[in-house]
Formats: structure tokens, sequence, C-alpha cells
């Protein structure tokens, strides 16, 4: 299966090499009435690819890892409700976050303030 996997983004590489090859011309954008670039065909059409992948991409990372964190709540709510405990996991993390225990306070000798 790692093979298909590997040759698939090969053939899809050399695909994206002969394409930009072949079309490697100028293009003229005018961005507004006296500015305009010049710029690779293949590059303006990977930046335009970037400039819809990137957004999107972040918002179904942050919403897979805020349901992730649900699903963790609620998985040790489940634990706890069926065994009395929290699983090993969520108990190590839970004994990392208690606070330490406050020193006990030291006498001050008369005359230091």
């Amino acid at each position: 299966m790692q093979f298909l996997k590997t040759l698939f983004w090969v053939v899809v590489a050399v695909i994206l090499v002969v394409f930009g090859a072949n079309n490697w011309e100028p293009v003229s954008l005018r961005l507004w009435s006296d500015i305009s670039i010049e710029t690779k065909l293949p590059v303006l059409m990977a930046l335009c690819f970037l400039l819809g992948l990137v957004p999107l991409f972040a918002w179904h990372r942050a919403s897979k890892w805020s349901l992730q964190r649900k699903l963790t709540k609620i998985e040790a709510a489940l634990a706890y409700e069926q065994t009395g405990r929290l699983p090993e996991r969520l108990d190590n993390e839970a004994q990392d976050l208690t606070p330490a225990p406050a020193a006990a306070p030291m006498a001050v000798p008369p005359g230091v303030a």
C-alpha cells in the first residue's frame, strides 16, 4: 500500500513539472489602475491554490482539535462513570495539574523586617 501511495505522489509531481515546463509563460496582472505584476503562469496557479487551501486547512485542523478535546472529555466521563476512576492517561494528566503544596511559613527573627 505504501508503494502505491508513493507511486501516486510521484506521478502527481511529474504531471505538475511537465505542466509547469509547458506553460512557463509570463502573465501580467493588474492589481489596481497603476500597479501591475508580471509573473509566470505556474507560479500564479500555485499561489491561487495555496490561497484557497491554507485557510480551509487551518479551519479543518482547528475544528478537528476542538472535537478531539471534546471526545477525550466524554471518554473520560464515561470511563469514570463505569469504573469509578479516571483512565490512567487522564489520571496522570490530572496529577500533573494539581498545585504543589505550599511551603510551611517560616519564623522571622525579631528585628528583621
